[in-house]
C-alpha cells in the first residue's frame, strides 16, 4: 500500500485541524509536495540541521515536528544560519517537513490535555475554550430530498454536538419562489408563482468544515438556486481551547506534588514562587503559557504549570496562584508521542520512529 506525505497530513489534521493554530503560527506542510510517497516518518519536538541528519540517515522522506523550522519569511536561502541550512539540506534530500504546533496545543488529545494526564490528574477539562469556531447552517428543501441533503451535509462534519453526532432540527413549512426567463425550476414553472411543501433543516458545523458541508448541500440539493443561511453563533468548543484543568485525586502538599512534577516529566528545575496552600485543583499551558495565569485564577487554579514565566508575574501572584514554570520544552516535549500514536492507529504498518535526539536550546549547569 502507497501512502503518501497527504495521507500522513490528513490524519495529522483530523486530530489537530490547522484552523486552530494562532494567527502568529506556520503550522502545516513547510517543505515539500503532498502527492510524494512516504518512504518513513522522523517525529520530533524541534527540527533542527542533526535532526535532518536523523531523518537522512533511517531513510525518512518525512519530518513531523511540534514547532514550525520557518516562522516568518525568508528573503535569502543560502546556508548563512541554521533555518537555511535546514531548509536547503531537506530540499536536497527530498524531505518534506511538517509541522503541528499550537493547533496541536488547542486540541482534545492535544499538548494540555496530555500534559494534565501525565501529572495524574482527574476531570480534565480545556481551561480556556474556544469562541466564534461554531456555526449553524440552515437550507430548505423540498420533502422528498430532505433525507438525501441532510446525509450528505452529515457526512461533511455537520451535526456533531460533543459526543453525538448526525443532529439537526427540521421543521416543516411552504417554500415560494417564481423562476425567470432564464430558469430551468425544478418544481413549478418559470414565470409563474409557486409553493413547494419544504423541509426546514438545521444543523451546526466547525468552521473549518462549513465550506466542505456547503459544498455537499448545493452538490446534493435538487433546486437550481438552493437557498441556505449560514450564522455564526456565540457558543464556545467544550473540546477545543488553550491549557487544561483537572484535580489530583486528594489534596497535596505543594512539595511533593512538584517532585511529582519533575518525577512524571523528568524535569530538572522547576522555578515557583510561594508554596502557600495544598495542591488539589492543577491548570497546564504547555510551552509560553504565562499569558493565561489570569484564566488560571479565575477558574480556582491552586498551582499553574506551565513554562517562560517573567520575574514579576512571580512576584506579583505570590499569594494568588502557585505558579510552577518546568521550562518549555518540557512541558511539550512529547508531541512527538502524540504524532505517533495518531499515525500508527490509521497506518499500524508504515514506519514512523521517535527522535531520540535532544533539542532542547536550554541547557542546564
Amino acid at each position: 500500500m502507497n501512502i503518501t506525505v497527504g495521507d500522513i497530513i490528513a490524519e495529522l489534521e483530523k486530530h489537530a485541524p490547522l484552523n486552530y493554530q494562532e494567527n502568529y503560527d506556520n503550522a502545516g506542510l513547510i517543505i515539500g509536495n503532498p502527492a510524494m510517497q512516504a518512504t518513513s516518518a522522523l517525529l520530533c519536538f524541534d527540527v533542527t540541521e542533526t535532526i535532518v541528519d536523523e531523518a537522512i540517515e533511517k531513510k525518512s522522506n518525512l519530518i513531523i515536528s511540534h514547532h514550525p523550522p520557518i516562522f516568518s519569511g525568508l528573503k535569502k536561502i543560502n546556508g548563512t544560519n541554521c533555518t537555511e541550512r535546514i531548509v536547503v539540506k531537506a530540499i536536497q534530500n527530498n524531505i518534506a517537513i511538517y509541522s503541528s504546533h499550537t493547533n496541536l496545543d488547542s486540541v482534545w488529545g492535544g499538548i494540555n490535555t496530555v500534559l494534565a494526564e501525565k501529572l495524574g490528574l482527574e476531570n480534565i477539562r480545556i481551561l480556556l475554550k474556544t469562541e466564534k469556531r461554531l456555526f449553524k447552517i440552515v437550507t430548505f428543501v423540498p420533502e422528498a430530498y430532505s433525507e438525501k441533503v441532510r446525509r450528505a451535509m452529515f457526512d461533511a462534519g455537520a451535526g456533531c454536538i460533543g459526543n453525538y453526532d448526525s443532529c439537526s432540527y427540521n421543521l416543516s413549512g411552504a417554500g415560494t419562489f417564481r423562476g425567470g426567463d432564464n430558469t430551468n425550476p425544478f418544481a413549478g414553472k418559470k414565470g409563474i408563482f409557486h409553493t413547494e411543501p419544504e423541509i426546514r433543516i438545521e444543523t451546526v458545523a466547525k468552521k473549518e468544515n462549513v465550506n466542505k458541508i456547503v459544498a455537499a448541500l448545493k452538490t446534493n440539493h435538487p433546486y437550481e438556486e438552493p437557498a441556505y443561511d449560514v450564522y455564526q453563533l456565540e457558543n464556545s468548543l467544550d473540546n477545543v481551547g488553550v491549557g487544561a484543568i483537572g484535580t489530583l485525586p486528594e489534596p497535596t502538599e505543594a512539595n511533593d506534588f512538584l517532585s511529582k512534577i519533575k518525577k512524571n516529566l523528568s524535569v530538572k528545575i522547576i522555578r515557583h514562587n510561594n508554596l502557600f496552600k495544598k495542591i488539589e485543583t492543577v491548570a497546564v499551558c504547555g510551552g509560553s503559557g504565562s499569558a493565561y495565569i489570569n484564566s488560571a485564577i479565575e477558574a480556582k487554579a491552586d498551582i499553574f504549570v506551565t513554562g517562560d514565566c517573567k520575574y514579576h508575574q512571580f512576584s506579583d501572584n505570590q499569594n494568588k496562584i502557585i505558579l510552577a514554570d518546568i521550562g518549555h520544552f518540557e512541558s511539550e516535549y512529547f508531541a512527538a508521542e502524540i504524532f505517533y500514536g495518531v499515525i500508527n492507529k490509521k497506518f499500524p504498518n508504515f514506519a514512523a520512529y521517535l527522535s531520540h535526539r535532544i533539542s532542547n536550546p536550554v541547557q542546564y549547569y
